[in-house]
Formats: structure tokens, sequence, C-alpha cells
């Protein structure tokens, strides 16, 4: 064949159709590259710097790594979505660049050996030592679609970038009247009058015939049908699943290990002391002596508040506090110093004289090597085993990849099998859950796929990330759907009749609370109200007895209020009726008193409230300073390529 062809090299037609192709050629091959020369191949500008479309490409797909993790198990981003990531990642570049741009013009440069210390002290490059480890860098680095110097560059462009941010935002300040407002409106605290109407006090109505019965079943026929199933069988592979499999070698854990294990997790292991305290702040030394004479004397802690009013003062109870955590270190001090349940002496500090009461003292506790060795030893084995899963992964999905089944997967990479019949909810056809085994993340993914892959679909095997660090995969496939099919009356009528009997009951719980609520909004008092619902409910009273005051209650620490009603009670005004339905049942509410806290009995939340804005201000700031630089340099985007960028 070869000979004939070279024999035929000298024929004019050959030579012809050689003459044709290179025309061809220059026609088209040629000219397309001449086009491109004289066309813009960056995909944006920021002032005189360049975002060619290859940092785009890497920044999309480290991004994109994130969506399709927080999807649905099985389930691909639509282009739609790849396609905001894609705009997201350039915008995020841009902004990245403008900044780029200014920490260059500013000259302001870092270190390398701030680079040193900043790459050693991140927990991803550490190994079991729990010191720098080389090979995990180059893992991760590699797992991440970097190499090293384009790791170091954005590193360093980043740390960078936050010298100039820190700049921006030193000096962040919330202004006293928004902190004060917005303390105010954190720390309000009401008080109401309730009157529930709970579902298990009500009496239920006459039981309703059988045409009743069918005609719910009829109307509700989704409540009373059986879900789709569907069986699985599927392969789980975790670090935590994978642990027991392993070999005494792979398990082995050297007593250096346990050390280097629990010095890094010391910190985790051990608790600081704690008090809880009743603090009364007073100005006069003389009040404070009188103060402290009827503490002692045993005044309640409602009386002793009451007292500091009189008294020009404040009292502020604090719960499981570090020593740190008081508004001064004199205070802290004396706290931490006083026997629980006593009363000493009134003591100075910057915020004025304190009396104060230790109700409860929690001691420190220090963390024990030889008692965590078992605990230390788990957690080596288990990054010992989120090591190997990454190998045996590869070997699953090269082995799935090339058609085998699930069955045909080698014993010896330690997955775990699992086989059964579920439903979307998880649970058996017995309705009890499946037993799947491993963490909850890696259960709920492999439910969500069980529901979303076809059925004949091959095997493939999927990789999710868990909530703790470290990753876990899943391979399943579908062998038979049982689609959901609706109850016959008979099966189910007894089930009809108990759903009947509770509707009924909430009707009429619904209907006493109502009327209650239409009395008060046509001037009678709260007490008369009650008595008039009482009266239209079975056996001439109001369901749930009496009417109560609640104490105070704040948004945050509703206390003994349902939470749907304290919410409702901070949406009326003074004096204004309304009506929630609870889980438990009705309840009608009247806001009777609305307290606004003095931000001097509480300096502690203040002083959060403070910060918290302080540290939104700051956030703003360098958003507007990172938008006054893209609009200085001036931001083009060629939005031809960004278009191409991502296609169907």
């Amino acid at each position: 064949m070869i000979s004939t062809f070279r024999a035929s090299l000298g024929t004019w037609p050959v030579r012809g159709f050689f003459i044709v192709l290179v025309a061809s050629f220059a026609l088209w091959g040629i000219g397309d590259v001449i086009k491109l020369a004289g066309s813009s191949t960056w995909i944006a500008k920021v002032g005189d710097r360049a975002i060619e479309p290859a940092e785009l490409d890497q920044a999309y797909r480290r991004e994109m790594a994130q969506v399709a993790r927080m999807l649905p198990a099985g389930q691909d981003p639509s282009v739609e979505i790849k396609r905001a990531v894609a705009r997201q990642a350039l915008d995020r570049l841009i902004g990245q660049t403008a900044i780029a741009g200014e920490v260059s013009r500013m000259h302001l440069t870092v270190p390398e050996e701030s680079l040193r210390q900043t790459i050693y002290a991140m927990s991803a490059f550490r190994g079991l030592a729990g010191q720098f480890d080389r090979t995990k860098f180059e893992t991760a680095l590699r797992n991440n679609g970097l190499n090293e110097p384009r790791f170091l560059e954005l590193l360093r462009g980043d740390l960078g970038q936050k010298q100039l941010m820190e700049a921006v935002r030193a000096g962040a300040a919330a202004p006293e009247m928004l902190t004060a407002q917005a303390f105010a409106h954190q720390s309000e605290q009401r008080a109401a009058d309730l009157a529930e109407f709970p579902l298990s006090e009500t009496q239920p109505p006459t039981a309703a015939d059988e045409a009743a019965l069918r005609r719910w079943h009829d109307n509700r026929s989704d409540l009373y049908s059986s879900p789709e199933y569907r069986k699985i069988k599927a392969v789980l592979l975790s670090a935590k699943l994978l642990a027991p499999s392993l070999s005494a070698a792979e398990t082995a854990v050297t007593d250096e290990a346990l050390q280097a294990a629990f010095e890094r997790s010391k910190a985790g292991f051990t608790k600081p002391a704690k008090r809880s305290v009743q603090v009364i702040l007073v100005q006069d030394p003389a009040q404070a002596d009188a103060l402290a004479a009827a503490w002692r004397a045993g005044a309640d802690w409602n009386a002793m508040q009451e007292k500091a009013r009189q008294a020009g003062g404040s009292g502020v109870e604090l719960t499981d506090a570090t020593e740190p955590e008081f508004p001064s270190p004199e205070l802290g001090r004396a706290v931490f110093a006083a026997t629980p349940d006593t009363v000493p002496e009134p003591g100075k500090s910057p915020l004025g004289w304190h009396v104060l009461r230790v109700s409860r003292a929690e001691p420190a506790t220090v963390a024990d090597f030889e008692t965590l060795k078992p605990e230390l030893r788990e957690r080596v084995v288990a990054e010992k085993s989120a090591d190997l899963i990454y190998d045996r992964a590869n070997k699953i999905d090269n082995i799935l990849a090339s058609g085998a089944g699930l069955d045909e997967l080698p014993g010896d990479l330690g997955v775990v099998p699992l086989a059964g019949t579920l439903d979307a909810a998880g649970n058996t056809l017995e309705g009890e859950p499946a037993p799947i085994p491993g963490d909850e993340a890696l259960r709920g993914a492999l439910i969500a796929a069980a529901f979303q892959q076809h059925q004949g679909d091959p095997p493939r095997l999927t990789e999710i990330a868990l909530p703790g660090g470290g990753s876990a995969y899943y391979a399943l496939a579908v062998e038979a759907i049982t689609p959901p099919a609706i109850k016959p009356f008979e099966t189910v009528k007894d089930a009809v009749a108990a759903d009947v009997a509770r509707d009924g009951v909430r009707k009429r719980a619904e209907q006493a609370a109502a009327s209650m609520l239409a009395a008060i909004q046509g001037g009678q008092s709260f007490a008369d109200a009650a008595t008039v619902a009482g009266g239209q409910m079975p056996g001439g009273r109001m369901s749930g007895g009496q009417t109560h005051r609640t104490p105070l209650f704040s948004r945050a620490a509703p206390g003994e209020v349902a939470p749907e009603v304290a919410q409702a009670a901070f949406e009326r005004k003074q004096g204004e009726p309304g009506m929630i339905e609870t889980p438990a049942g009705f309840t009608v509410f009247v806001p009777v008193e609305v307290v606004s806290l003095d931000p001097k009995v509480d300096p502690v939340g203040y002083g959060q409230v403070r910060d918290g804005l302080a540290r939104s201000v700051g956030d703003d700031l360098e958003q507007i300073y990172a938008a006054a630089l893209r609009q200085r340099d001036g931001v083009q985007v060629n939005e031809t390529l960004l278009n191409n960028f991502v296609r169907p």
C-alpha cells in the first residue's frame, strides 16, 4: 500500500491534489492566523493590566469545583450556572487586579520570611508530626490545579492586598447613634398577656361518618400514597469506614506522632475556668455597702435589681464567662476570687463600685495526654486513612471507568458494600431508616443520588466534601424503581379518621382564638374576651385553663415564650392584640410592657454590638475602595470571548 502511494506521488493527478490542498490552507488556515494576530486575546483589562483567558480558566475551575460540591449528588451544573460562575470568577479577578495594581503603585512588598511563615502555618500543609510536609504541600497544590510558582504568586498577591485593605479599614468605627439604635433594637424587652388554646386540651368533634371520611381520602389522596421506592446497590468509601479494614502496619502509630497530635490539639482539650455571676454597679461606695448588706440579709436578685435602680445603679448577670470576658480586669479578678453563693465586700473598678455574687463556678480543665491517648490514636489513624482513600478512590474510578460493575471491585480496596430498597426520605419498606453507614453527609448524598440517577446507568465514583473536613466517595447503581401508588381507603381508614378528628380539633381551637381576638379588637378587656372565648369551648371554658402574663423577654432570649409568639409580639405595638398558630395550638397575645435597656446596664453587650457594626463598616469601606480603584483604572471586558468561554 505504501509503495503504491509513493509511486503515485509523481503523477499529475496527485500533484494537482496537493496544489489544491496548499491553496486551501493558504486561504483558510493562514487567513485565520492573520485574523487572530490582529485581534485581542485578553478577556478583560483593568487599566493597562490584562487578564488572559488562561487565568480566568484557572479561577473558573476552582469556583466551579466548589459549586459542584454544593449541588445535589449526581446533578451536573447547567450552562446558566456555568456562565454565572464564569462571570463571577472574572469579576473577582477584576477586583483583585485593581487592588494588585494599587499595591504595586504604593510599592508594598511581602518579605520572603512572611511568605514562608504563612505557608508553614497552614494546617493543610502539615503532616502527622505537625510540621510542614512537602508531600502534602505538593498534593494540595496538584488537587487545586496549581503549581508552586503560581501558588506563591497568588499568596504573595493576597498578602499584599491584605496589607492594603487592613490599612483601609483600620479606622472603621460605628457612629454612636447607630450603635445605640442597634443595641436598643437588639436588647429591647417585652412582656405580654397570653391566652393559649392548645390542641391537646380541645375536645374533638363528633366522629365523621364513612361518607365524610371517603371524601377526605379522595380530596387528599397524596397523603395516603406509598412513596416511590428504589432498589439500589452501592459502595461507600471514607476515612471512617476505611479505618477498621487497615492492616496493623497501616494503623501503627508511634508515641512521637501521638505527642505531636496532642500538642496540635491541646488548646481544644483545655477549657478555662468560668463563672456565672450577678453584679450590681453603683457610683457611691456607701450605697454599695448598703446594697451588699441587703443582699447578705436574704434579698433575692429581682429585689436587688430594683434596689440598684433606686440607687441610680444597674444590675447585670453574666453566665459562664471567662476572666478576660469581663468588662474590666478589676471586676474579673474580684469575681474569680469570690467564694460562690457569698456576697464579698464591694470593690472598685473603672465602671464604678461593684457588688457581686457568684452563682456558679466551673473550674478549669487541663488536657491530660495519657487520658486522651485513645482519642488521639483515632485521630491519627483517621488522618492516615484520609491519605489512603485518595489512592483507593483512583483505583476504583479506573475500574468503573473500564465498564466493570460494583460486584467486580476487588475486596482489598476497603469499600463498604450496600444493597437494599428505600424511599426518598431514606426509609426502608418497613418505614425504618435505611442502615447506611458513614457520616450523615455521605448518607444524604447517597440517598439524593439514588433518586436522581436513572435505572441502568453505569455506576461512577462521586466525591463529596465532609463538613468536618476531608472527602468521602460513593458509587451506586439503580436496579429497580417502584412508582408511588394511592393506598385503598379500606387499608387507611383508621389513619383517615384520625386525621379528620385532628382537623376538627384544630378548627375548634382556631375559632375560639379568633373569637377572643375579635372581642379584644371590639374593645373588651383581655380577661373578658377570654371569658367569651371560653364560653364557646366544649365544657364552657377556654382551652388552656387561664390567661397569664409573661415575664420580660427579648428577641434573642424568648425564655418561656414560644419563639413564634415572641417574634409576633415584637411585630405589634404596645396594646395591639394579635393571634398566631404554634405547633401546640393557637395563642392570642397583647404586648403590655416595652422596656428599652440602658447601655450602662449591659456594657459587654453594648460593646459586642459596637464591634459588630465596626466590622460591617470596615467591610463597606473595603468594597467602596475596591470599586473606586476599578472606576479610576477603567475596566474593559471582551464580551465575545467571555460569551464563548462556556459553551453549551
